[in-house]
């Protein structure tokens, strides 16, 4: 029988009301640090992350065995951190296929590991032996990960702003002069190949000041005009990722993913600082949640959604430096929210603001830098650099080549080795942040004690949801109904 004029029409009406009012999913997660004396275990945190929120990823600054493990089953996914002293080995394929098996093999796949980031801001500690290792420590690593199986695993590094000159406006920034050819057209030319993302740390509460405060909280403001393309910038945050991207276009690698690997706003500063409450910092971050989920993108890069991950999860008095470094948290340690955002599956009740920076150690100018490590076989502090053999460099080609298709991406070549390698944590926030403050991000945990945790129950996978407005919806569908 011939299907009736209108039938189809009909059908083909039901079919757009139902992609209109399907929920969008983007992807937020939470920087999970552990730099305090008070914070609850790690398969509590699993459990309350799984069961309460809607957050469903998280970043580790370690490999933690007892937070990896703790995630096992929940659905949510996790980024881990190879120690910036692991990098010389790294960059050899006995190396690489050591970590591996010791840090990725015992977990996975019931924990979901997304990404392996190598080191953290490792351009600002200026150690060029680390600096020299970085790319050639992505390509042993993830030559590793598909050798053991594990194609689908992700390899990246975390860079503070600090790799941009000429950051405003946007349209003229570009990477740092000889970092640009030595290390991020190889980088870039990596992570184009395994389809990885640059990832970013992008904070405008470093950039602001009194004036700028409504741009950088991107609250109705005259905006910041790019002279380059015309272009009015309203939010700080977008022209920082924009400023990224113009980097990357200038070296002809626009296409690779922008991945926000940190970004938030403390509840707490200096007396007398402007901008700083749980007001302001529940301002930013709803207003993030939304930019990254909206689909919007940026003015360069329309249409874009962006993986972010807010830091930080708790407030971590154990870290030194000012006061706003202990007070970026978005939860206390019992778990009560600091402010509503919208994250939370149950009614939220907020934590008082003056439960902030208990006991804090005194303010002292500088970065904020970690200084325990997670259980681990001891990392190679030598300083010597250990440049992957030829023969290394071929395999680690074929293996890429076979995993990614097409020609694997060729080495860059290593910077001087001169120098001691650095301690993890004492990396220079100054030129990387752009801004007044310095925000030392780089982070190593504790080892939590208890053995292995068991994922907790009812956990399942789920996404940040956002759903059009019903009134959209009729305004798109009502027509269509009447026509056919």
């Amino acid at each position: 029988m011939a299907t009736p004029s209108g039938h189809g029409g009909g059908d083909l009406v039901i079919i757009c009301i139902f992609l209109a009012i399907a929920p969008l999913t983007t992807a937020i997660g939470v920087n999970y640090g552990t730099k305090g004396d008070n914070l609850p275990p790690p398969a509590t945190v699993a459990a309350f992350l799984a069961n309460r929120t809607i957050i469903d990823r998280v970043k580790l600054f370690d490999n933690n065995p007892y937070i990896v493990r703790a995630f096992a089953g929940t659905g949510i996914s996790v980024m881990v951190t190879a120690a910036n002293g692991d990098i010389p080995s790294l960059a050899t394929k006995e190396g690489a296929t050591a970590w591996v098996a010791a840090n990725v093999a015992p977990y996975y796949p019931a924990t979901e590991i997304s990404l392996v980031a190598v080191g953290n801001e490792i351009m600002d500690t200026a150690d060029q032996n680390l600096i020299g290792n970085l790319v050639p420590a992505m390509r042993t690593l993830k030559a590793a990960l598909v050798a053991a199986g594990y194609r689908r695993i992700r390899v990246s590094t975390p860079s503070s702003l600090g790799i941009l000159v000429d950051s405003q406006p946007p349209s003229a920034t570009r990477f740092r002069d000889g970092w640009d050819a030595a290390v991020f057209a190889p980088m870039l030319q990596f992570l184009r190949r395994t389809s990885s993302p640059l990832v970013v740390n992008a904070y405008p509460y470093f950039g602001y000041n009194g004036d700028t405060l409504p741009y950088a909280l991107a609250r109705p403001n005259p905006g910041v005009l790019d002279a380059g393309t015309g272009i009015t910038y309203t939010s700080m945050f977008e022209a920082q990722l924009d400023s990224v991207y113009s980097a990357m276009r200038k070296l002809g690698f626009e296409d690779v993913e922008i991945l926000v690997g940190e970004t938030g706003w403390p509840t707490k500063a200096m007396d007398g600082q402007v901008g700083v409450s749980p007001a302001e910092a529940a301002e930013y971050n709803r207003y993030l949640i939304g930019e990254v989920s909206s689909g919007s993108g940026t003015p360069l890069m329309p249409k874009r959604t962006f993986e972010t991950y807010i830091f930080a999860l708790f407030n971590e008095d154990l870290k030194p430096g000012p006061v706003a470094e202990r007070n970026f948290g978005m939860f206390q340690p019992d778990l009560t929210p600091m402010y509503d955002v919208g994250i939370m599956k149950d009614p939220v009740k907020t934590a008082s603001a003056h439960d902030s920076d208990a006991a804090a150690p005194p303010e002292e100018n500088g970065s904020g830098s970690a200084t325990a490590t997670a259980p681990a076989p001891p990392e190679d502090r030598s300083s010597a650099a250990t440049s992957p053999a030829p023969s290394e460099d071929e395999s680690t080609d074929k293996t890429l080549e076979e995993a990614e298709g097409g020609e694997a991406p060729s080495s860059p070549k290593s910077e001087s080795a001169a120098g001691n390698s650095l301690e993890d944590d004492n990396s220079s926030k100054a030129a990387a942040k752009g801004g007044d403050n310095n925000k030392g991000s780089s982070e190593k945990t504790n080892p939590e004690e208890g053995g292995a945790t068991q994922p907790p129950s009812g956990a399942a996978s789920k996404a940040t949801t956002f759903i059009f407005p019903v009134s959209w919806v009729l305004a798109v569908a009502l027509p269509l109904v009447m026509h056919v």
